[in-house]
């Protein structure tokens, strides 16, 4: 065999090799470092043990970090309602309120969980990253916390005292 034809051969070997690797590993054989395992579908969303037309309304808005500080911020919260924060009905059944660092508030839903928890949050599975938990409500007061740590470090639980209505 001359230099030029071992050349065209090996080039030849090389380039056969190369493709029957992979075509071995597009079809899951022995190159082949993934496999596909099919995700579980969604649990679907239970309902919230609180309907989305309670919490909708006018609502003096203040958050604290401390416990003990519930009682006063309570108090703040209601001298907010000259400038209250408005939760407005959605068009599909949920809220439209703020999410974490959003300037726009956009429709939310109030979704309940298997530990008997509820949520205020974007679709999507109860207690993830952009919902926030509704610690305590009862008519006339909610709190919430963000479940995100960042956003829970920087608003802390969130309390809205229902403003009076309107003269």
């Amino acid at each position: 065999m001359t230099v030029n034809a071992r050349a065209i051969f090996n080039l030849g070997a090389a380039s056969v090799l190369a493709v029957s690797l992979a075509a071995c590993g597009s079809f899951g054989g022995f190159g082949s470092s993934e496999q596909t395992v099919a995700e579980p579908p969604p649990a679907p969303e239970m309902p919230a043990s609180i309907r989305a037309d309670e919490i909708v309304g006018r609502w003096g808005l203040a958050s604290y970090m401390n416990p003990n500080d519930r009682a006063r911020t309570e108090n703040a919260a209601r001298g907010q309602c000259k400038n209250p924060y408005v939760i407005g009905a959605g068009t599909s059944g949920g809220v439209i309120m703020h999410l974490a660092d959003q300037a726009t508030p956009q429709e939310l839903r109030l979704k309940g969980s298997p530990s008997g928890k509820n949520y205020i949050g974007p679709a999507g599975p109860a207690g993830g990253d952009q919902d926030r938990e509704i610690v305590s409500f009862d008519g006339r007061i909610l709190v919430t916390r963000f479940i995100d740590k960042d956003a829970a470090n920087r608003y802390g639980n969130m309390v809205y005292v229902r403003c009076a209505p309107r003269a």
